[in-house]
């Protein structure tokens, strides 16, 4: 398939703007290009095509099996979609004054009443637009809080498990605080005497998901927040993964102090490609002062957004937050009712399905019942045939199945974490299975055949060290480099790990 810009023809437009005489503004000689930029010029029906082509190639929820380990990949009910397009959501302007947008602001007062009722905390605020960016606003809620206390120059870590979300300690060093990693135990928790010695007056807070990104339930956990709380440092839940618990545990009655959600992941809200996403945050009362401003409350009949808020943390994102996303997820927590735990409970019941389907075949680090997603190993295919959790990964396409996440969670060597949702019917986990066990199979039998996967894809394995070495961005036309005559740079380096 050509690229847009190798289709393209001088003098070819897909579409022609009126004449106008409006004036022409002066573009300060800074700003202005030496040059028109070089873009492709098309006819309308090559460029529908074109995009019609690559629409084809994209897999996604509405196309097959997702079984992204950590990313929830669930089915977007349509009625959702229905939801939001109704006019008054969909054409609302978010400058909008109050009294005629009493319809949204009761919807967005009313949705904060039901993720602080899953959380089991008071207070919540809309506004973080994804998880990262709740992670982030967690952690400055925690800087104000501790300098409302004068406290905080002397809490500067945070603490963080080895099998954290990479998002995690990220969040940390953007909120300025210090890293404080702490180790895996062999049941998959946290190792509570490890944990011990790294808690002092220092410390602000934990940052933890729960289950953890092996698919595990921290069975310590109350002894964890105890050391926590006892140090008066706080309790961040991470609620990447709060698909496997909703309705049956809350991180309030864990003992947290702070929780994000991901509307995208638990909630339905179709993400993927880097968004939309929504990442509200719930808190205990004494948090509550340091929330982003505004905050959306009942006053009698009507709703409002409340701005005097001395103590908060000001906004962390324009407007209210991603209106749309919670439209979508009101709607389909609402779709669940009273009868929501029922999502998490068969999250949790196909993923054991799973695993006791794949254990025999695959290594399991971590012998015990697993929540909603579960971590295997291919490190006994590495180490008997040669064959890596690439090459699995990289197989699955041609069964017509996404691969599950890969060489994550880090402590355990050639990973796959896979987690199957509630959304999916015993004969996808069955043919999903299946496949799996006869890749299993061809590890011993076949190799060659895994290594040069995927082998009917419109794109087949790519070269990711020359991808790395000898990045191409952008198209350069005539001067594009032709770089596949070149030798893999893949091959080369595995016969350097080989030498």
């Amino acid at each position: 398939m050509k690229l847009i810009y190798e289709q393209s023809q001088e003098g070819r437009r897909a579409s022609s703007l009126p004449p106008n005489d409006l004036p022409v503004p002066e573009i300060p000689a800074k700003l202005r290009r030496e040059r028109p930029p070089r873009l492709p010029e098309v006819a309308e029906p090559e460029l529908v095509r074109h995009f019609t082509k690559l629409s084809t190639r994209t897999f996604g929820i509405d196309t097959g099996f997702y079984p992204l380990g950590s990313c929830t990949m669930k089915h977007n009910p349509r009625v959702n979609e229905r939801v939001v397009n109704l006019p008054g959501f969909r054409d609302l302007h978010p400058l909008q004054e109050e009294e005629a947008a009493q319809g949204a602001l009761e919807l967005m007062w009313r949705l904060q009443e039901i993720l602080a009722e899953i959380a089991g905390l008071p207070a919540v605020s809309l506004q973080p637009a994804a998880g990262s960016q709740g992670e982030l606003t967690g952690l400055m809620l925690m800087r104000a809080y501790f300098a409302d206390r004068g406290e905080d120059e002397a809490r500067r870590k945070i603490v963080i498990p080895d099998t954290a979300h990479g998002t995690n300690p990220a969040s940390v060093t953007m909120g300025g605080y210090e890293l404080t990693p702490v180790q895996t135990d062999p049941r998959g928790d946290i190792d509570v005497e490890d944990l011990r010695g790294k808690v002092d007056e220092s410390t602000a807070g934990l940052m933890l998901t729960n289950p953890s990104t092996l698919g595990l339930f921290d069975e310590n956990i109350e002894e964890i927040t105890r050391i926590f709380h006892e140090a008066g440092a706080l309790m961040y839940y991470d609620g990447a993964n709060l698909n496997a618990v909703c309705g049956i545990s809350r991180p309030g009655d864990m003992g947290f102090d702070i929780v994000h959600f991901n509307l995208h992941k638990t909630f339905s809200q179709p993400h993927g490609g880097g968004g939309p996403g929504g990442g509200p945050i719930a808190v205990r009362d004494r948090l509550e002062p340091f929330l982003p401003v505004p905050a959306v409350v009942r006053d009698g009949e009507a709703f409002r957004l409340d701005y005097d808020r001395p103590k908060s943390i000001g906004k962390v994102r324009g407007f209210c937050g991603p209106f749309g996303v919670f439209v979508r997820s009101y709607a389909y927590i609402r779709s669940y009712g009273p009868g929501l735990r029922e999502m998490s409970e068969v999250a949790v019941l196909n993923a054991n399905y799973l695993l006791a389907r794949l254990k025999g075949a695959y290594e399991l680090p971590f012998d015990r019942l697993c929540m909603h997603e579960f971590v295997l190993s291919a490190r006994r295919l590495k180490r008997e045939h040669g064959i890596t959790a690439l090459d699995v990964a990289k197989r699955l396409m041609d069964y017509d199945f996404h691969p599950p996440t890969i060489y994550f969670p880090l402590i355990v060597a050639e990973a796959l974490m896979i987690e199957p949702t509630e959304t999916e019917p015993k004969e996808i986990l069955d043919e999903f299975a299946d496949a799996m066990l006869e890749i299993a199979r061809d590890a011993a039998e076949r190799p060659d055949l895994l290594k040069e996967a995927p082998h009917d894809r419109s794109v087949r394995r790519v070269d990711e060290v020359k991808a790395v070495r000898r990045a191409v961005v952008r198209y350069l036309f005539e001067d594009h480099p032709d770089l596949s005559a070149e030798p893999s740079a893949a091959r080369e380096l595995e016969a350097q790990k080989g030498a």
